[in-house]
């Protein structure tokens, strides 16, 4: 999927405060978002909820080895072990560059995947409509249980109705 420009800057302005400016000056090094995210890298690259060997994949053809091994040394941890791992990789540097790569290269190919199977029919939606229920999966995930995910549900009932009125 190739986000429109709308829908590129409601994720831009929503998870990097609208782009490479503000990146720079809060977020080129690891942070953790709080809550149950893990250790989060370039534009929303959460370390928290991939793989080693995935991050190696999405990032050795951008960052060097050594700072790679380091970020993988995060991998897979979550909520307060991800506060806790966060001291040991925090002077790294991802720059803009290779962030918005992979930004668009991997992860919105990833979550528009993953937006395929939460929303089914979201591919015959305006761009706009895309866009904003990839951003929904982006920083909600995909998972339908729950009270705090009733308008979830309700939307993926209307999207599977064709009910656009």
């Amino acid at each position: 999927m190739e986000l429109n420009e709308a829908s590129m800057k409601l994720i831009l302005d929503f998870e990097v405060g609208g782009g490479e400016v503000y990146y720079n000056r809060l977020l080129k090094s690891p942070i953790w978002p709080k809550e149950a995210s893990g250790v989060t890298i370039g534009v929303g690259y959460d370390l928290g909820y991939n793989t080693a060997p995935t991050i190696r994949r999405d990032w050795s053809p951008h960052l060097g080895v050594a700072t790679v091994d380091r970020l993988i040394t995060v991998a897979g941890k979550t909520g307060t072990r991800a506060r806790d791992a966060l001291a040991s990789v925090r002077d790294l540097v991802v720059p803009w560059a290779p962030a918005f790569t992979v930004y668009r290269g991997v992860t919105i190919p990833t979550f528009w995947k993953i937006t395929q199977r939460a929303f089914p029919g979201v591919d015959e939606l305006h761009p706009n409509a895309q866009g904003a229920l990839l951003s929904l999966i982006f920083n909600r995930g995909a998972d339908m249980s729950g009270t705090r995910r009733t308008e979830m549900r309700a939307i993926r009932g209307l999207v599977l109705a064709k009910d656009y009125a």
